[in-house]
């Protein structure tokens, strides 16, 4: 499988090279009042059928249990390029999570995210070594398990659909520079290079998309990564129509509605869309750049995706509440925002632990304005879906430490009355609320 690899990529080889490269200059940021670390490759991570290699980078302000992030570089690139091109290994001193770096080790440098075995659940290739990468940091480092995203660009933002696609149960948040929908690319005369789909060509329904994604772990029914998308609308190399088919596939894949509850411009020339809720942690977020090809991320666009992933906080959670200061009503403090459209709405809600004790395992109570139902959620269950509803945990945020935090939803559907629910306890205790 190698051999075809090699020569089925170099056609296109000068092409992606010509643009990713910009984006190596003026993109590195400086982090304030954190020492270097250094980049380290890693043998023997464990099952590596495509052969990768494997760098990390473990900044000195990693503390326990870090988050990890994954980043996949374009092809043409390794691991060690990525690493001092781009700006992760500065946002992780400042924030204090761990950085993979895998590394395509062929011919072209570019990943496979094209054969049947790539796109399968632990089918081999390169998705299941880099889910290999992930399973050694959390075993070697004390990684928090429940905080695993990954980034990449080019081959390696096709990588990040695909690995979301593959390990739903591996990875909360992924942010994808100038990819493809998961499945895309496949391909089944062991090409490597699919035209139709870099030439903007393969159009599908949101559910047709949405069942390649659910066809790659057959039998999971639990919460499913939220996706950022980034994407020139001038890339003659991954065509810009890739960006929309993606937003159809995730969306269906996270049962958001593909109505937009937020379209604004961040930045000039930037078109920003995001679904299912219009907060820094939506579901599914699109960028769109006008006049901007394939060269991406440039400065500045690592941040948004730290921040995307929610890891932008440089003070860490209290281990214990402060004793001065208790909490005025119960042992939770829950907030939440709703964004209302027509008959809809979404409520993103973030609770947190105000105890002194860890929960293990939790339930959320709360009511139901009259008119609404709640017909999907994330990151916890729903029962019932109208009146007083009990959300419990699933497994990645079922441990709540003193002073921790976890953010779930639902989209719900309403009669004229868009509300926020009402009488909120986390496991029988009443929560302060604002």
């Amino acid at each position: 499988m190698k051999t075809r690899r090699k020569s089925r990529l170099r056609p296109f080889l000068l092409t992606l090279l010509g643009g990713v490269v910009p984006l190596l200059a003026g993109f590195l940021l400086s982090a304030p009042n954190a020492q270097a670390a250094s980049l380290t490759e890693v043998t023997n991570f464990g099952n590596n059928p495509g052969n990768l290699r494997m760098y990390e980078y473990v900044p000195a302000s990693a503390g326990a249990r870090p988050p990890v992030v994954v980043a996949v570089h374009y092809c043409t690139g390794t691991g060690p390029g990525f690493h001092s091109g781009t700006e992760f290994a500065s946002l992780a001193d400042r924030y204090g999570f761990i950085v993979v770096y895998p590394d395509a080790n062929v011919s072209g440098q570019c990943f496979d995210v094209s054969s049947p075995q790539a796109l399968r659940h632990d089918g081999g290739s390169d998705p299941t070594s880099i889910a290999s990468m992930v399973r050694s940091v959390v075993q070697r480092h004390g990684a928090d398990a429940s905080r695993v995203y990954v980034t990449g660009a080019s081959s390696g933002a096709m990588m990040t659909n695909v690995l979301l696609g593959d390990y739903p149960d591996v990875f909360k948040a992924g942010a994808s520079f100038m990819g493809v929908p998961f499945g895309c690319f496949a391909t089944t005369d062991g090409s490597g290079w699919n035209s139709a789909c870099a030439n903007g060509q393969i159009s599908r329904t949101p559910q047709q998309w949405g069942d390649l994604v659910r066809a790659a772990y057959p039998g999971y029914d639990g919460p499913r990564p939220r996706v950022q998308l980034w994407h020139g609308a001038t890339d003659t190399t991954l065509h810009h129509n890739n960006l929309g088919e993606a937003v159809k596939q995730w969306t269906d894949v996270l049962g958001v509605s593909q109505t937009p509850v937020l379209t604004d411009s961040p930045q000039s020339g930037w078109t920003r869309t995001r679904y299912g809720a219009n907060g820094t942690q939506a579901p599914v977020e699109a960028i769109s750049l006008s006049g901007v090809g394939h060269s991406l991320p440039t400065s500045g666009m690592a941040a948004r995706a730290i921040a995307f992933f929610g890891l932008d906080q440089t003070t860490p959670p209290p281990t214990t509440p402060p004793p001065t200061t208790p909490p005025p009503s119960g042992a939770c403090r829950v907030t939440n925002t709703v964004s209302a459209w027509n008959s809809g709405l979404t409520d993103n809600i973030t609770v947190t632990n105000t105890g002194s004790s860890t929960l293990t395992g939790w339930t959320l109570t709360f009511t139901l304005r009259s008119g609404q139902t709640i017909t999907s959620g994330w990151n916890a269950t729903f029962s019932p879906t109208s009146g007083a509803v009990t959300a419990r945990n699933v497994g990645h945020n079922g441990t709540l430490a003193p002073g921790a935090a976890t953010s779930i939803g639902f989209q719900a559907t309403h009669t004229g009355d868009a509300g926020t629910p009402t009488d909120f306890k986390l496991n029988g205790s009443a929560c302060q609320t604002g």
